[in-house]
């Protein structure tokens, strides 16, 4: 199904200007025109349409997500009131003791560590996955996977969700037409904005209610 993807304003990444009302047509699993929705509009006759408010961009890039997902156990929402809903880091979390950490449990944690990912905007990750089960996640999450940034991250960044703005994954010009239809939906531009949508080779993976 052919779907045009538009917003208040379009941030194509890549240091592009703005796109006032832009938009992006994802067909299957690709990103199929950008621009202002005139111009996709009237290249794709017929497609349905998705208005979103606030601000439309590639998905993001989060540059320690293979750790966050890897070395941090995400809690299921019913342990919250024992271990909390943050990431607990394997290393030095007196809590993570007396959990029976195997496989299984790594994977769900994985699991849920993904989806919140996604909930940020985010559709790759930085790093490799060493544990199977957490990388058997990411896969059947369908984020990708890039090489680990160069320089170690402060504890601050590394256990949190939610990626650098600008942090993008790719860009929404002609060069993104055939590539990936990753895109990111948000309240507002800036590292404090809240992300209403994630597109993830074209399915929407995410909204927020």
């Amino acid at each position: 199904m052919l779907t045009i993807h538009t917003a208040e304003l379009l941030l194509p990444g890549g240091g592009l200007p703005a796109v006032p009302g832009g938009a992006v047509a994802v067909h299957g699993r690709e990103i199929a025109a950008t621009g202002s929705y005139e111009e996709v509009a009237a290249a794709c006759p017929g497609a349905r349409v998705r208005r979103w408010p606030g601000v439309l961009t590639p998905g993001l890039v989060h540059p320690y997500g293979a750790e966050l997902l890897d070395r941090a156990y995400h809690p299921d929402p019913r342990e919250a009131d024992e271990l909390g809903t943050e990431p607990l880091p394997a290393a030095g979390t007196s809590a993570l003791g007396a959990l029976a950490m195997d496989e299984a449990r790594w994977g769900a944690s994985a699991r849920r560590g993904a989806q919140r990912l996604l909930a940020h905007g985010v559709t790759a990750i930085g790093g490799t996955p060493r544990r199977a089960a957490v990388a058997d996640a990411v896969a059947r999450t369908g984020l990708t996977v890039l090489p680990a940034g160069g320089t170690a991250a402060p504890a601050a960044t590394k256990w949190t969700f939610r990626a650098p703005a600008g942090a993008y994954a790719g860009v929404l010009d002609a060069r993104g037409v055939g590539e990936r239809a990753d895109l990111a939906v948000f309240d507002g531009p800036g590292d404090g904005a809240g992300c209403l949508a994630t597109v993830l080779a074209g399915r929407l993976l995410h909204r927020r209610r």
